[in-house]
């Protein structure tokens, strides 16, 4: 930390220069690398009880070289459970439209595929058993590193003044456990990370 920088925005610069580099890794790895990592995945996640019980899932569409997540998409879809895609709206807020297959997507803005059917407003996220949040990294703590856009700690931070407690788990590449997360204090501690190698869980705060 420089002299005269406060933590906080020590903490965001570590965690700007983070994802710089992760970003520039995955950036690195051919496409079919992120879609053959999918099946890996969602078997991963199907093996934790919240998300193999879960009636409600929260979760996002994968794009580009992200983990991919359509595979568990369709696997908890075909199982009958309801999943919840985000639908981003102009001020990066996210509401919310149930996934009915990868037809009835379409491509939005940023290019992300968003579900076209009713939207349920952003408090329907609270309904979720279990959400399944974008990220760049997880540490040993179970700290997340986002994208830094701030939709999911609005998520997060609506389901803390509902009450509501899902399961949160991240779909990540194995290099992305750290050691470490910069932390600032509206970050919240994912309950587990799922890589292609295996899953791991954290003591649920």
């Amino acid at each position: 930390m420089s002299p005269g920088e406060s933590p906080v925005t020590a903490d965001r610069a570590e965690k700007a220069a983070l994802r710089r580099l992760l970003l520039a890794a995955r950036a690195e790895l051919p496409v079919h690398v992120a879609e053959s990592a999918g099946e890996l995945l969602a078997r991963g996640a199907l093996e934790l009880p919240a998300v193999a019980e879960a009636s409600t899932v929260a979760a996002y569409v994968s794009v580009g070289r992200e983990p991919g997540t359509r595979a568990l998409l369709d696997a908890l879809h075909a199982r009958g459970v309801r999943v919840l895609l985000p639908v981003l709206l102009p001020d990066n807020d996210l509401d919310w439209a149930v996934y009915e297959g990868a037809e009835g997507l379409a491509k939005a803005g940023r290019g992300l595929l968003e579900p076209i059917g009713p939207r349920l407003g952003p408090e329907a996220v609270c309904e979720a058993d279990v959400v399944l949040l974008p990220g760049l990294a997880v540490d040993e703590r179970g700290m997340r590193l986002g994208r830094g856009g701030g939709s999911y700690d609005r998520v997060l931070a609506r389901l803390a003044r509902a009450d509501a407690h899902p399961s949160l788990v991240v779909f990540l590449y194995a290099n992305e456990v750290v050691a470490r997360v910069p932390e600032e204090p509206h970050d919240h501690p994912v309950h587990a990370v799922v890589t292609p190698e295996g899953v791991r869980r954290f003591e649920r705060p």
